[in-house]
């Protein structure tokens, strides 16, 4: 858990008591590979943090999957559309690698945002960088080239190279396998 408390410290300190309570409604879970943590129709109950491992979030879109995001350590995981409105989402989280996360019920969570309003102010700032992030990833898809979105992915995150599936690479970036292997070559 101390990559947990390292990671709420880059957002935002908290107060021992918050982080006590928080560290008592947190729940250990161990994901294998190739399992779900959330499937489309469902409603997302829980915020992760994740310790170990690797996701990928994707759509189903005329019977193609569509991804749209990774998670790696220290990254916080859920579907955000689902978790915040209580609605069912349409997206799944696939764990990639064997994980281990730390989750919180979203009841258990805003029980914890009315008696510690540092950790509403945490969470408030993590949604306002997943926001970020979002509106990055919008932009690259709407005003950069197949081989500049290859680019960047190169600069900000090569370990994906190293994790994940071509086809899945191919996908996140918005261009076939075979585009993506034509711009590798030339890369």
């Amino acid at each position: 858990m101390n990559a947990l408390h390292q990671c709420i410290s880059q957002y935002h300190p908290i107060s021992i008591a918050a982080w006590e309570a928080l560290t008592k409604a947190l729940t250990r879970v161990e994901v294998p590979k190739n399992s779900f943590l959330v499937k489309e129709g469902m409603v997302c109950n829980k915020l992760y943090f994740l310790e170990r491992g690797c996701l990928r979030g994707y759509y189903n879109l005329d019977g193609k999957e569509v991804t749209y995001w990774f998670g790696f350590e220290n990254n916080f995981i859920t579907s955000f559309y689902s978790f915040i409105s209580r609605k069912p989402g349409i997206e799944n989280i696939q764990v990639l690698e064997d994980s281990t996360l730390w989750g919180i019920s979203s009841e258990a969570l805003h029980q914890l945002f009315d008696q510690h309003h540092d950790l509403e102010r945490l969470v408030r700032i993590i949604n306002e960088q997943y926001y970020i992030r979002l509106e990055e990833r919008l932009m690259a898809m709407q005003f950069k080239t197949a081989r500049e979105r290859y680019e960047q992915l190169l600069e900000t995150s090569p370990h994906i190279l190293q994790r994940i599936p071509l086809g899945q690479i191919a996908s996140y970036l918005g261009i076939s396998q075979e585009t993506l292997s034509r711009i590798r070559s030339q890369v």
